[in-house]
Protein backbone atom coordinates (compact mmCIF):
# COMPACT_ATOMS: atom_id res chain seq x y z
CA UNK A 1 0.00 0.00 0.00
CA UNK A 2 1.02 3.59 -0.86
CA UNK A 3 -0.48 7.08 0.17
CA UNK A 4 -1.75 8.82 -2.61
CA UNK A 5 -0.78 12.76 -3.02
CA UNK A 6 -3.37 15.13 -3.02
CA UNK A 7 -5.80 14.95 -6.39
CA UNK A 8 -7.83 17.95 -5.69
CA UNK A 9 -6.47 19.07 -9.12
CA UNK A 10 -9.04 16.40 -10.60
CA UNK A 11 -12.12 18.16 -8.66
CA UNK A 12 -13.57 21.29 -9.29
CA UNK A 13 -13.56 22.82 -5.74
CA UNK A 14 -12.36 26.38 -5.24
CA UNK A 15 -9.63 26.97 -2.70
CA UNK A 16 -11.79 29.14 -0.48
CA UNK A 17 -13.97 25.89 -0.07
CA UNK A 18 -12.69 23.51 2.59
CA UNK A 19 -15.06 20.28 2.07
CA UNK A 20 -15.23 17.21 4.77
CA UNK A 21 -18.70 15.67 3.48
CA UNK A 22 -17.87 12.86 1.43
CA UNK A 23 -20.12 11.18 3.19
CA UNK A 24 -23.27 12.40 2.27
CA UNK A 25 -22.38 13.28 -1.17
CA UNK A 26 -19.13 12.61 -2.40
CA UNK A 27 -17.97 15.74 -5.40
CA UNK A 28 -17.55 13.97 -8.79
CA UNK A 29 -14.03 14.27 -10.63
CA UNK A 30 -14.51 16.99 -13.49
CA UNK A 31 -13.70 13.47 -15.92
CA UNK A 32 -16.41 12.23 -14.70
CA UNK A 33 -18.66 15.58 -15.40
CA UNK A 34 -17.70 15.32 -18.75
CA UNK A 35 -18.10 11.38 -18.90
CA UNK A 36 -21.66 12.11 -17.93
CA UNK A 37 -22.12 15.43 -20.64
CA UNK A 38 -20.87 13.13 -23.61
CA UNK A 39 -23.04 10.25 -22.44
CA UNK A 40 -26.29 12.45 -22.37
CA UNK A 41 -25.17 14.62 -25.76
CA UNK A 42 -25.78 10.99 -27.74
CA UNK A 43 -30.01 11.97 -26.87
CA UNK A 44 -29.07 14.56 -28.91
CA UNK A 45 -29.28 12.95 -32.00
CA UNK A 46 -30.83 9.70 -31.10
CA UNK A 47 -30.75 8.39 -34.89
CA UNK A 48 -27.55 7.99 -34.41
CA UNK A 49 -27.61 5.49 -31.31
CA UNK A 50 -27.12 1.80 -32.54
CA UNK A 51 -28.69 -0.82 -30.37
CA UNK A 52 -25.67 -2.41 -29.29
CA UNK A 53 -25.21 1.09 -26.86
CA UNK A 54 -28.10 -0.07 -24.70
CA UNK A 55 -25.47 -2.69 -23.70
CA UNK A 56 -22.28 -1.38 -24.43
CA UNK A 57 -22.06 0.39 -20.93
CA UNK A 58 -23.30 -1.87 -18.67
CA UNK A 59 -21.10 -4.71 -20.43
CA UNK A 60 -17.92 -2.51 -19.96
CA UNK A 61 -18.77 -1.72 -15.93
CA UNK A 62 -19.96 -4.74 -14.59
CA UNK A 63 -16.77 -6.22 -14.55
CA UNK A 64 -14.96 -2.97 -13.13
CA UNK A 65 -17.80 -3.17 -10.33
CA UNK A 66 -16.62 -6.85 -9.75
CA UNK A 67 -13.33 -5.53 -9.20
CA UNK A 68 -14.25 -2.76 -6.93
CA UNK A 69 -15.67 -5.99 -4.53
CA UNK A 70 -13.41 -8.82 -5.42
CA UNK A 71 -16.54 -10.38 -6.91
CA UNK A 72 -17.31 -12.52 -9.72
CA UNK A 73 -18.89 -10.78 -12.73
CA UNK A 74 -21.78 -12.69 -12.97
CA UNK A 75 -22.80 -11.58 -9.45
CA UNK A 76 -23.01 -8.17 -9.88
CA UNK A 77 -26.71 -6.07 -11.25
CA UNK A 78 -27.35 -2.51 -11.22
CA UNK A 79 -29.16 -0.91 -8.40
CA UNK A 80 -30.55 2.90 -8.44
CA UNK A 81 -30.44 2.88 -4.73
CA UNK A 82 -30.19 0.72 -1.68
CA UNK A 83 -33.57 0.44 -0.89
CA UNK A 84 -34.38 -1.18 -4.27
CA UNK A 85 -31.11 -3.38 -3.18
CA UNK A 86 -32.41 -4.38 0.06
CA UNK A 87 -36.28 -4.59 -1.41
CA UNK A 88 -34.75 -7.32 -3.72
CA UNK A 89 -32.69 -9.06 -0.94
CA UNK A 90 -36.33 -8.98 1.07
CA UNK A 91 -38.24 -10.81 -2.16
CA UNK A 92 -35.30 -13.19 -1.90
CA UNK A 93 -34.69 -14.38 1.93
CA UNK A 94 -37.87 -16.09 3.37
CA UNK A 95 -38.16 -16.14 7.38
CA UNK A 96 -40.55 -17.73 9.41
CA UNK A 97 -42.50 -16.59 12.56
CA UNK A 98 -40.04 -16.43 15.72
CA UNK A 99 -36.39 -15.98 13.61
CA UNK A 100 -34.88 -12.69 14.65
CA UNK A 101 -33.63 -10.28 11.90
CA UNK A 102 -30.58 -8.39 13.52
CA UNK A 103 -30.41 -4.68 13.10
CA UNK A 104 -27.71 -2.20 14.79
CA UNK A 105 -28.87 0.79 16.74
CA UNK A 106 -29.41 4.35 14.82
CA UNK A 107 -28.74 2.43 11.80
CA UNK A 108 -29.90 4.07 8.55
CA UNK A 109 -33.53 4.03 7.87
CA UNK A 110 -33.48 2.76 4.67
CA UNK A 111 -31.55 -0.44 6.02
CA UNK A 112 -34.63 -0.96 9.23
CA UNK A 113 -37.64 0.01 7.17
CA UNK A 114 -37.22 -2.97 4.36
CA UNK A 115 -37.07 -5.54 7.29
CA UNK A 116 -39.39 -3.92 9.62
CA UNK A 117 -42.17 -4.88 6.38
CA UNK A 118 -40.44 -8.65 6.12
CA UNK A 119 -40.76 -9.02 9.91
CA UNK A 120 -44.35 -8.34 9.38
CA UNK A 121 -44.81 -10.32 6.19
CA UNK A 122 -43.37 -13.33 7.80
CA UNK A 123 -43.67 -12.86 11.02
CA UNK A 124 -40.16 -12.97 12.43
CA UNK A 125 -39.39 -10.39 15.03
CA UNK A 126 -36.58 -7.44 14.74
CA UNK A 127 -34.03 -7.02 17.49
CA UNK A 128 -31.91 -3.93 17.57
CA UNK A 129 -28.28 -4.31 18.87
CA UNK A 130 -25.96 -1.60 20.73
CA UNK A 131 -22.99 -1.58 22.62
CA UNK A 132 -22.73 -1.36 26.66
CA UNK A 133 -19.87 -0.78 28.91
CA UNK A 134 -16.80 -1.28 26.93
CA UNK A 135 -17.41 -3.37 24.44
CA UNK A 136 -17.64 -2.72 20.79
CA UNK A 137 -20.76 -2.34 18.51
CA UNK A 138 -18.82 -5.05 16.38
CA UNK A 139 -18.87 -7.69 19.28
CA UNK A 140 -22.17 -6.48 20.11
CA UNK A 141 -23.76 -7.64 16.98
CA UNK A 142 -21.32 -10.80 17.11
CA UNK A 143 -22.68 -12.21 20.91
CA UNK A 144 -26.01 -11.40 19.20
CA UNK A 145 -26.27 -13.92 16.78
CA UNK A 146 -27.26 -16.99 17.48
CA UNK A 147 -29.49 -20.41 16.22
CA UNK A 148 -32.40 -18.05 16.39
CA UNK A 149 -31.28 -15.68 13.84
CA UNK A 150 -32.66 -15.41 10.37
CA UNK A 151 -30.72 -12.40 8.94
CA UNK A 152 -28.52 -10.20 10.37
CA UNK A 153 -28.30 -6.50 7.97
CA UNK A 154 -25.50 -4.24 8.55
CA UNK A 155 -23.37 -1.91 7.34
CA UNK A 156 -19.77 -2.35 7.33
CA UNK A 157 -19.63 1.04 9.08
CA UNK A 158 -22.13 2.93 10.82
CA UNK A 159 -23.10 5.87 8.96
CA UNK A 160 -23.92 8.49 12.27
CA UNK A 161 -19.89 7.67 14.24
CA UNK A 162 -18.38 5.69 11.72
CA UNK A 163 -18.16 2.39 14.21
CA UNK A 164 -16.14 -0.25 12.48
CA UNK A 165 -17.87 -3.50 12.07
CA UNK A 166 -15.37 -6.90 11.49
CA UNK A 167 -17.19 -8.38 8.74
CA UNK A 168 -15.18 -11.34 8.29
CA UNK A 169 -15.81 -12.24 11.70
CA UNK A 170 -19.80 -11.41 11.23
CA UNK A 171 -20.14 -13.58 7.82
CA UNK A 172 -18.21 -16.12 9.82
CA UNK A 173 -20.94 -16.20 12.83
CA UNK A 174 -23.67 -16.21 10.33
CA UNK A 175 -22.43 -18.93 8.46
CA UNK A 176 -22.22 -21.16 11.98
CA UNK A 177 -25.97 -20.50 12.77
CA UNK A 178 -27.29 -20.62 8.66
CA UNK A 179 -28.08 -16.90 9.10
CA UNK A 180 -28.42 -14.64 6.18
CA UNK A 181 -25.76 -11.57 5.76
CA UNK A 182 -27.05 -8.50 3.91
CA UNK A 183 -24.86 -5.54 3.63
CA UNK A 184 -25.25 -2.16 2.81
CA UNK A 185 -21.75 -0.55 1.59
CA UNK A 186 -22.33 2.63 0.59
CA UNK A 187 -20.47 4.29 3.37
CA UNK A 188 -17.33 2.46 2.74
CA UNK A 189 -17.04 1.25 -0.64
CA UNK A 190 -14.33 2.94 -2.65
CA UNK A 191 -12.49 3.75 0.54
CA UNK A 192 -12.72 0.70 3.13
CA UNK A 193 -10.62 -2.53 1.17
CA UNK A 194 -13.41 -5.73 0.56
CA UNK A 195 -13.64 -8.73 -0.81
CA UNK A 196 -17.05 -10.58 -0.98
CA UNK A 197 -14.54 -13.92 -1.17
CA UNK A 198 -13.86 -13.51 2.68
CA UNK A 199 -16.98 -12.20 4.39
CA UNK A 200 -19.51 -14.17 1.87
CA UNK A 201 -22.51 -12.49 2.50
CA UNK A 202 -25.75 -13.17 0.82
CA UNK A 203 -26.37 -9.56 -0.60
CA UNK A 204 -24.32 -6.34 -0.76
CA UNK A 205 -26.27 -2.97 -1.80
CA UNK A 206 -24.40 -0.10 -2.71
CA UNK A 207 -25.13 3.53 -3.21
CA UNK A 208 -22.60 4.84 -5.63
CA UNK A 209 -22.64 8.70 -5.07
CA UNK A 210 -20.67 8.96 -1.67
CA UNK A 211 -17.19 7.32 -1.26
CA UNK A 212 -17.52 5.88 -5.18
CA UNK A 213 -17.58 9.33 -6.11
CA UNK A 214 -20.39 8.84 -8.88
CA UNK A 215 -23.69 10.57 -9.81
CA UNK A 216 -26.63 10.06 -7.64
CA UNK A 217 -28.75 7.83 -8.48
CA UNK A 218 -26.38 5.02 -9.18
CA UNK A 219 -25.53 1.78 -7.53
CA UNK A 220 -25.03 -1.78 -7.42
CA UNK A 221 -26.01 -4.86 -6.10
CA UNK A 222 -23.96 -8.03 -5.45
CA UNK A 223 -25.64 -11.23 -4.99
CA UNK A 224 -24.22 -14.46 -3.82
CA UNK A 225 -24.66 -17.15 -6.06
CA UNK A 226 -27.26 -18.99 -4.14
CA UNK A 227 -29.62 -16.60 -4.86
CA UNK A 228 -29.27 -15.80 -8.68
CA UNK A 229 -32.19 -17.93 -9.37
CA UNK A 230 -34.19 -15.41 -7.21
CA UNK A 231 -36.95 -13.58 -7.96
CA UNK A 232 -36.30 -10.04 -9.04
CA UNK A 233 -37.94 -6.48 -7.65
CA UNK A 234 -39.14 -6.04 -11.28
CA UNK A 235 -39.73 -8.00 -15.08
CA UNK A 236 -38.46 -5.79 -18.06
CA UNK A 237 -37.15 -7.13 -21.30
CA UNK A 238 -33.62 -5.97 -21.39
CA UNK A 239 -32.66 -8.53 -18.36
CA UNK A 240 -34.08 -11.50 -20.88
CA UNK A 241 -32.36 -13.67 -22.80
CA UNK A 242 -31.83 -12.34 -26.15
CA UNK A 243 -32.80 -9.44 -25.79
CA UNK A 244 -29.86 -7.77 -27.95
CA UNK A 245 -32.25 -8.68 -30.82
CA UNK A 246 -34.62 -6.09 -31.31
CA UNK A 247 -36.12 -7.71 -34.02
CA UNK A 248 -37.37 -10.50 -31.92
CA UNK A 249 -38.74 -9.07 -29.10
CA UNK A 250 -41.89 -9.86 -29.74
CA UNK A 251 -40.43 -13.59 -28.84
CA UNK A 252 -41.59 -13.57 -25.16
CA UNK A 253 -39.10 -15.84 -22.93
CA UNK A 254 -38.88 -17.00 -19.27
CA UNK A 255 -35.63 -17.18 -19.77
CA UNK A 256 -32.77 -14.96 -18.06
CA UNK A 257 -29.16 -13.30 -18.97
CA UNK A 258 -26.62 -14.80 -17.22
CA UNK A 259 -25.92 -14.62 -13.52
CA UNK A 260 -27.20 -11.43 -11.89
CA UNK A 261 -28.23 -9.63 -14.02
CA UNK A 262 -32.30 -10.96 -13.55
CA UNK A 263 -32.14 -8.66 -10.95
CA UNK A 264 -31.02 -5.37 -12.70
CA UNK A 265 -33.15 -1.93 -12.63
CA UNK A 266 -35.81 -1.45 -15.66
CA UNK A 267 -33.75 1.23 -18.05
CA UNK A 268 -30.13 0.05 -16.61
CA UNK A 269 -29.03 1.74 -19.89
CA UNK A 270 -28.73 5.36 -18.42
CA UNK A 271 -26.86 7.02 -21.28
CA UNK A 272 -26.07 10.15 -18.99
CA UNK A 273 -24.89 8.28 -15.99
CA UNK A 274 -23.81 4.91 -16.85
CA UNK A 275 -20.53 7.05 -18.54
CA UNK A 276 -20.24 8.87 -15.44
CA UNK A 277 -20.08 5.94 -13.13
CA UNK A 278 -17.80 4.27 -15.66
CA UNK A 279 -15.31 7.28 -14.44
CA UNK A 280 -15.37 7.43 -11.24
CA UNK A 281 -14.93 3.73 -10.49
CA UNK A 282 -12.32 4.15 -13.24
CA UNK A 283 -10.31 6.46 -11.21
CA UNK A 284 -11.15 4.68 -7.76
CA UNK A 285 -9.84 1.50 -9.46
CA UNK A 286 -6.82 3.31 -10.34
CA UNK A 287 -5.46 5.12 -6.59
CA UNK A 288 -6.29 1.36 -5.27
CA UNK A 289 -9.01 1.23 -2.81
CA UNK A 290 -6.58 -0.22 -0.15
CA UNK A 291 -4.19 2.82 -1.15
CA UNK A 292 -7.24 5.41 -0.35
CA UNK A 293 -7.48 3.63 2.66
CA UNK A 294 -4.25 3.81 3.95
CA UNK A 295 -3.84 7.83 2.50
CA UNK A 296 -7.27 8.57 4.87
CA UNK A 297 -6.46 6.69 7.72
CA UNK A 298 -2.60 8.29 7.73
CA UNK A 299 -4.76 11.90 7.28
CA UNK A 300 -7.28 11.16 9.72
CA UNK A 301 -5.01 10.31 11.98
CA UNK A 302 -3.11 14.06 12.06
CA UNK A 303 -6.96 15.42 12.26
CA UNK A 304 -7.99 13.52 15.07
CA UNK A 305 -4.88 14.60 17.07
CA UNK A 306 -5.97 18.37 15.91
CA UNK A 307 -8.99 17.86 17.19
CA UNK A 308 -8.02 16.59 20.50
CA UNK A 309 -5.73 19.52 20.44
CA UNK A 310 -9.04 21.91 20.75
CA UNK A 311 -10.72 19.66 23.45
CA UNK A 312 -12.29 17.04 21.01
CA UNK A 313 -11.57 13.23 21.05
CA UNK A 314 -12.27 11.29 18.00
CA UNK A 315 -12.55 7.00 18.94
CA UNK A 316 -9.72 5.13 17.82
CA UNK A 317 -8.70 4.14 14.49
CA UNK A 318 -9.27 0.39 15.96
CA UNK A 319 -12.88 0.36 16.13
CA UNK A 320 -13.86 2.93 13.28
CA UNK A 321 -13.45 3.40 9.88
CA UNK A 322 -10.02 4.20 8.91
CA UNK A 323 -12.29 6.87 6.61
CA UNK A 324 -14.29 8.14 9.44
CA UNK A 325 -13.99 10.99 12.26
CA UNK A 326 -16.76 11.44 14.58
CA UNK A 327 -15.62 13.57 17.84
CA UNK A 328 -17.89 13.92 20.32
CA UNK A 329 -19.41 17.52 20.91
CA UNK A 330 -19.90 19.05 24.15
CA UNK A 331 -23.22 20.21 25.50
CA UNK A 332 -22.32 23.78 25.06
CA UNK A 333 -21.83 23.50 21.12
CA UNK A 334 -23.56 26.01 19.26
CA UNK A 335 -27.23 24.44 17.74
CA UNK A 336 -25.99 26.34 14.42
CA UNK A 337 -22.31 25.09 14.33
CA UNK A 338 -22.38 23.58 10.85
CA UNK A 339 -24.69 27.12 9.58
CA UNK A 340 -21.25 28.72 11.09
CA UNK A 341 -19.17 26.75 9.85
CA UNK A 342 -20.88 26.85 6.55
CA UNK A 343 -20.19 30.54 6.22
CA UNK A 344 -16.54 30.09 6.78
CA UNK A 345 -16.57 27.38 3.43
CA UNK A 346 -16.29 24.80 5.63
CA UNK A 347 -18.83 21.85 4.95
CA UNK A 348 -19.21 18.94 7.44
CA UNK A 349 -22.18 17.01 8.76
CA UNK A 350 -23.61 16.57 12.55
CA UNK A 351 -25.43 13.27 13.46
CA UNK A 352 -26.57 14.03 16.85
CA UNK A 353 -23.94 14.76 19.37
CA UNK A 354 -21.31 14.08 17.09
CA UNK A 355 -19.45 16.28 14.42
CA UNK A 356 -19.22 14.19 11.01
CA UNK A 357 -16.16 15.11 9.64
CA UNK A 358 -15.18 12.85 6.09
CA UNK A 359 -12.30 14.20 4.22
CA UNK A 360 -11.27 12.34 0.87
CA UNK A 361 -7.90 12.91 -1.41
CA UNK A 362 -9.24 16.48 -2.48
CA UNK A 363 -8.66 17.89 1.04
CA UNK A 364 -5.58 20.14 1.33
CA UNK A 365 -3.45 20.71 4.71
CA UNK A 366 -4.84 24.51 4.01
CA UNK A 367 -8.38 23.06 4.28
CA UNK A 368 -7.27 21.17 7.58
CA UNK A 369 -5.69 24.13 9.35
CA UNK A 370 -8.94 26.69 8.51
CA UNK A 371 -11.62 24.08 9.63
CA UNK A 372 -9.25 23.88 12.94
CA UNK A 373 -9.07 27.08 13.36
CA UNK A 374 -12.98 28.43 12.74
CA UNK A 375 -14.05 25.52 15.08
CA UNK A 376 -12.15 26.22 17.70
CA UNK A 377 -13.62 29.89 17.02
CA UNK A 378 -16.93 28.33 17.22
CA UNK A 379 -16.11 25.97 20.31
CA UNK A 380 -15.16 29.13 22.11
CA UNK A 381 -17.33 31.63 21.20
Amino acid sequence: MTQIPNQRHLFDIPDDVAYFNTATMGPMTKAAVEAGQKGLARKLHPWTIPDTEFFADTERLRPLLAELIGADTDGIAFSPSVSYSLATAARNLPLSKGQEILLLEDQFPSNVYTWRQLAKETGATIRTIGAHDNETLSDALLGAIGPQTGLVACANVRWTDGAGMDLIAIGKRCREVGAALVLDLTQSCGALAFDVKDVQPDFVAVAAYKWLLAPYATGFFYVAPQHRNGTPLEQNWITREGSSNFARLIDYTDNYGPGAQRFDMGERSNFALLPAFESAIRTILDWGVANIQETLGARNATLAGKLEAIGLDCPPASVRGAHYLCPHLPDSVPADLTARLKEDGIYVSRRGDRLRITQHLFTSDADVEHFIARLAHHLNA
